[in-house]
């Protein structure tokens, strides 16, 4: 062997002989079946390849790939595992002349066919698994850095490559570093290490269409563990790339069962979070409304109990519900990879999603009826509060502008308790950037100040805030506490919301206007013009006590005079502390008086023994405002949150026509006003309401259900009646003023209809 290294390196011109004559030698021994021969044979090939130099090697490759060639189309599994040995060997020799003639396409091919290797030995079939891997790494370590050769990035190679690594990675790994699942981990991280910008695309493919055809979505912890692999392996740049991906393969499985579309969606959310070091991209808002989108869509599955338009394929309500908790989960971790300023973009995006009362919403399907908007306005809600819980800024300005704090408001007056208790939750995430919320575990009139972040002095941006947006903040509060299917946890929320108000944006002027509006909700909770039940009066109540407890601690000269009624209210009525009124533990609940709910005066915070405990302080500017009681200013806003959807709009507007047409309005008679007349109308509100909101659901209905064509003539009927109106008011306009003789001048032509010459008209 020494000798003809020495003979091939002096004479390199005759290696091709050499090279060829040793194939020949090889095939003869192979077709005889001397495999000893036939090791030797590659033995000397491969040590001639190993010693030539780069120019010549050339020279010697075709006669060994060849040889190769035919070792692996034998049927010995020993013959492969040498070819294979031979094979990664040059493969990790570094070549400085190129060959443009040379192909892998043969080796690509044989090598993924060993990845599947059936060899009824477990021993052998491993063995033979480990080769095939090993020589798919070789192929690509050949060929992924040299552009003039074959390009090992074009699908029909990716197509086969992928798939026969992720048979080897199922397999359960052993603590043996030589297991095909080890092996085939390396190789699948080197494999989408190398990937350029341009062939991420072409690599993951294969991976989605692999874990379609195997049902591997919905177990998860393969596909989860697939894609950790990939996202840890590619550059950091090229991540958003697999996201697209992943997106685009979420969208084109919106018809497939909720399983797979839920692991899918998981997937996406372990792949953010790993991407939280690079971007989501240029795309950030198509992220969110791709999500949001399968959040509708499954909310119309969810209703019509189908995952198709043919009605063949069943859904249930748990695997729908499953799918839009991952989907919620999924926008918050995206959203937690995104600067401050993005995630306030995203915010202001999903609020424009929401069906908003008194605005057209858009639904994903007109079948879904108010039932559907529901449970979209849940849904999107959700994924609001899972962005709002992490965002953190300094500008509550520019956290909360006007355009995302109103419709928002707008939802605490809603008839869904959820909803309320979803804006309320919000609204707390968003101002409280010093995370006391967490701390604040119940409502208590025991409560210890010390374990609370507090804020030494007001910022001026908090001041602005507060200035702009304090009274509507209040107002909302206020209504809030007058509904009557608030539960224990809005009461705890509106509590939540009146501490973290304190702690994060109070001034004097602010603390004032805090135990004033605590005030009024006293006074709302004693006025029997409101159908509250004693729960809800006793509520107000606790949240009164729990709020003004704590407040006395933070500042304000309030400590005597809150204690008194505290200590009077355990003596006499414990039902109007929050501790046992809004507990969870029945041991630890009182019962509720039955009846009218009765409170006597020692029960309750008097607004004159604040005001003057107050005087002597800090806040004694501002005291005197305590004796104005606060009044809660109802604007449209507030009208139109009751309403759910376009329908009721469309319902008013129909309403209006048909009360103040001039076809149909008559001149109503004068009728005297009496006692006995208010007492009438008053009792028969509630009639009247329900009759309206029968005529709104009607009309929603026939608006969702009717044909296009009746909608079409409809509207085209009253566009008519409106320009007969037009015609009537021109025709009073242009007509002239009676004569004084009594006499009609003759009509003169309208200006709009005479004809003017041509060089008249300028």
């Amino acid at each position: 062997m020494e000798k003809l290294t020495f003979f091939a390196l002096s004479a390199p011109e005759k290696l091709d002989r050499i090279a060829a004559y040793l194939s020949e030698r090889l095939t003869r021994e192979l077709n005889r079946h001397r495999y000893g021969y036939v090791c030797i044979a590659m033995e000397a090939l491969e040590q001639l390849l190993l010693a030539c130099h780069c120019q010549s090697i050339n020279l010697l490759v075709e006669s060994f790939l060849r040889t190769l060639r035919l070792l692996l189309e034998a049927d010995k599994p020993h013959l492969h595992i040498l070819a294979t040995n031979s094979f990664v060997k040059f493969a990790n020799i570094e070549e400085d002349t190129p060959s443009y003639h040379r192909s892998y396409d043969f080796f690509v091919s044989r090598f993924s066919q060993m990845c599947h290797s059936q060899h009824e030995d477990a021993d052998t079939r491993s063995e033979i698994r480990v080769s095939g891997i090993r020589g798919l790494q070789g192929v690509v370590r050949k060929t992924v850095d040299d552009e003039l050769q074959v390009n090992i990035w074009e699908p029909r190679h990716m197509e086969q490559i992928v798939p026969a690594l992720l048979v080897n990675l199922q397999q359960h790994t052993h603590p043996d570093s030589e297991s095909p699942a080890e092996q085939t981990e390396v190789c699948f991280r080197e494999l989408f290490g190398r990937a350029a910008y341009g062939h991420i695309n072409n690599a993951i493919r294969p991976v989605l269409m692999h874990l379609d055809s195997h049902s591997l979505w919905e177990g998860r912890s393969f596909a989860v563990r697939c894609f950790q692999i990939i996202m840890y392996s590619i550059q950091s740049q090229h991540s958003h790339l697999v996201i697209q991906q992943l997106l685009g393969h979420l969208d084109a499985n919106s018809r497939s069962p909720a399983s797979v579309r839920a692991g899918i969606v998981e997937v996406l959310s372990e792949a953010a979070v790993i991407e939280a070091t690079g971007s989501v991209g240029p795309a950030v808002l198509e992220v969110f409304n791709t999500l949001l989108r399968q959040l509708r869509q499954s909310v119309d599955y969810q209703l019509t109990g189908y995952y198709d338009n043919t009605g063949k394929h069943k859904t249930t309500s748990m695997e729908e519900k499953t799918l839009q908790d991952a989907v919620i989960k999924t926008i918050g971790s995206f959203a937690n990879t995104l600067p401050v300023y993005q995630r306030s973009e995203v915010m202001l995006f999903i609020m424009g999603k929401i069906p908003v009362p008194g605005i057209y919403p858009a639904l994903g399907s007109p079948n879904a009826g108010f039932e559907g908007s529901r449970m979209i306005q849940v849904m999107l809600l959700k994924s609001l509060l899972q962005v709002s819980e992490r965002y953190e800024s300094s500008n509550l300005l520019m956290a909360l502008p006007s355009s995302f704090l109103e419709p928002l408001l707008s939802f605490t007056l809603m008839e869904d308790p959820e909803i309320r208790l979803l804006v309320l939750s919000i609204l707390t995430s968003l101002i409280d950037r010093r995370h006391n919320a967490a701390r604040l575990h119940a409502a208590s009139v025991v409560f210890d100040v010390s374990v609370l972040e507090l804020k030494d002095l007001c910022s001026r941006q908090d001041v602005l805030f507060m200035r702009k947006h304090a009274q509507r903040l209040y107002r909302h509060v206020y209504l809030a506490c007058k509904e009557e299917s608030s539960g224990r946890g809005h009461y705890q929320a509106l509590f939540t919301l009146l501490v973290v108000l304190s702690v994060e944006l109070a001034n004097e002027e602010v603390v004032v206007d805090l135990i004033r509006l605590v005030l009024a909700l006293q006074e709302l909770a004693l006025s029997n013009q409101e159908s509250l039940s004693v729960f809800n009066r006793c509520g107000v109540h606790g949240v009164c006590a729990a709020f003004l407890s704590l407040l006395s601690q933070l500042g304000p000269p309030l400590h005597l005079h809150v204690t008194q009624v505290i200590d009077s209210r355990h003596r006499d009525a414990p039902h109007l502390l929050p501790q046992h009124v809004l507990c969870d533990e029945p041991s630890v609940c009182v019962s509720l008086p039955e009846g009218d709910l009765k409170v006597d005066d020692t029960l309750l915070f008097v607004q004159s023994k604040m005001c003057e405990a107050l005087s002597g302080s800090s806040y004694s500017s501002h005291a005197e405002r305590i004796n104005t009681p606060y009044t809660p200013q109802l604007t449209d806003e507030d009208r139109l949150s009751k309403r759910k959807s376009v329908g009721d709009i469309v319902s008013l507007q129909m309403d209006m026509d048909a009360q103040y047409c001039p076809d149909t309005q008559q001149k109503p008679q004068m009728e005297q006003i009496t006692f006995e007349t208010l007492k009438n109308a008053i009792e028969d509100r509630g009639g009247v309401e329900e009759e309206e909101r029968r005529k709104r659901r009607e009309v929603v209905e026939r608006f969702q259900t009717a044909p296009f064509e009746e909608i079409a003539a409809h509207c085209g009927a009253k566009a008519s009646s409106l320009q007969s109106k037009l015609d009537q008011v021109f025709e009073l306009i242009i007509r002239p003023p009676p004569s004084p003789s009594g006499h009609s001048p003759p009509r003169s032509t309208p200006l709009y209809e005479m004809k003017f010459p041509d060089l008249c008209v300028y």
